[in-house]
């Protein structure tokens, strides 16, 4: 039985369409928010748990790189992202209270960087996944599973190896042939993988009159009796291991080794720049940036959990050839050649 009247058709058809949609808008509300495809313009959130302090150059440079690395992969703040950052603090309750504050924005991510943060990140949330930056020994520390599959919500970029223990020991022979005992200082709280450095450094020791002294601290005040108790026995030096409580004060911890006349080598460069002697370790900027691409991974659906962890690929020599000759040293020249950045 055919219609006489074709608008009647058309008028139906409307109805159903209308209705279809009605129908299918309210199914769109009813369904769980994470069964519901992401809009190709929605603004993605991502926190960032920093291992410096706010006024830190050092630290700025690092947040620049990582948000260079997501705008070169097409993630431009306040346009389809935002950023939130909480900074370095040693207070263990404020940390846990700023990892805390980022799991509550309900971000996609966290970017963590430093041990005691990347630990205050794993115990706020179990589920946001997080990609640490220089990280020491992630799977010793318990952060993963294994290197190749990490497993759980965390992945990302390790930072010194074992091995940089030697590196150390050498730099600071080469570059002050007459060293006596080394004393190698670091916090056990911010630092818990120190011990890792030791059996390299013990081994490259050119005699067993060579004495290593550890020494754990764990204030500015024990830092400076560590120091004094180096500068007392005759021809000392230091070494200042990665650590987030000792790289957040370059300049205290310079002027106290100045003042014992002592020479010391450290793993990042603000403490040549800030009068320190030498520095030797991962160019850390560059893992932020190489961060990015992790970041993005996850972001379009990729699991932590599958991503392998990652070394570092770029290392920085930096010395300081005025607190060279302060401390009556002559840089061979095949040091100086292989150096990154030369202070004078």
């Amino acid at each position: 039985m055919s219609c006489s009247n074709p608008w009647g058709h058309m008028q139906i058809n409307r109805l159903k369409r209308r209705e279809l949609i009605a129908l299918l808008g309210g199914a769109a509300v009813a369904w769980p928010l994470g069964v519901r495809a992401r809009q190709p313009d929605e603004v993605r959130r991502i926190g960032v748990l920093m291992g410096r302090v706010a006024s830190d150059p050092e630290g700025q440079k690092q947040a620049a790189a990582l948000q260079r690395g997501l705008e070169e992969l097409g993630w431009l703040s306040r346009r389809n992202v935002e950023i939130d950052y909480r900074w370095q603090t040693d207070d263990a309750s404020q940390r846990q209270a700023f990892a805390k504050e980022l799991v509550e924005l309900k971000p996609d991510i966290l970017v963590v960087n430093s041990t005691p943060a990347l630990a205050a990140a794993q115990r706020a949330t179990g589920t946001i996944p997080i990609v640490f930056v220089a990280v020491a020994d992630p799977v010793a520390q318990g952060f993963v599973q294994t290197l190749a599959r990490p497993g759980g919500n965390i992945t990302g970029f390790a930072a010194e190896e074992p091995s940089m223990g030697a590196k150390w020991m050498e730099l600071l022979k080469d570059i002050a042939p007459r060293v006596g005992p080394i004393t190698v200082i670091f916090n056990p709280n911010s630092a818990p993988f120190a011990s890792m450095f030791l059996p390299s450094m013990e081994a490259v020791r050119p005699s067993s009159s060579l004495k290593l002294i550890v020494s754990p601290v764990l204030s500015e005040t024990e830092v400076e009796h560590a120091i004094t108790a180096a500068g007392r026995q005759p021809s000392s030096g230091l070494i200042f291991l990665p650590d987030s409580f000792l790289n957040s004060r370059p300049e205290m911890i310079v002027a106290m080794v100045a003042k014992q006349n002592l020479p010391a080598i450290y793993s990042i460069p603000s403490f040549p720049r800030s009068g320190g002697l030498i520095a030797y370790g991962i160019e850390r900027a560059d893992v932020f940036h190489r961060a990015a691409a992790y970041v993005d991974r996850i972001l379009r659906g990729a699991k932590p959990g599958d991503l392998p962890i990652q070394f570092p690929i770029k290392f920085e020599l930096v010395i300081n050839l005025k607190t060279a000759k302060a401390l009556g040293l002559t840089v061979p020249p095949t040091l100086l050649a292989r150096a990154d950045e030369v202070i004078e």
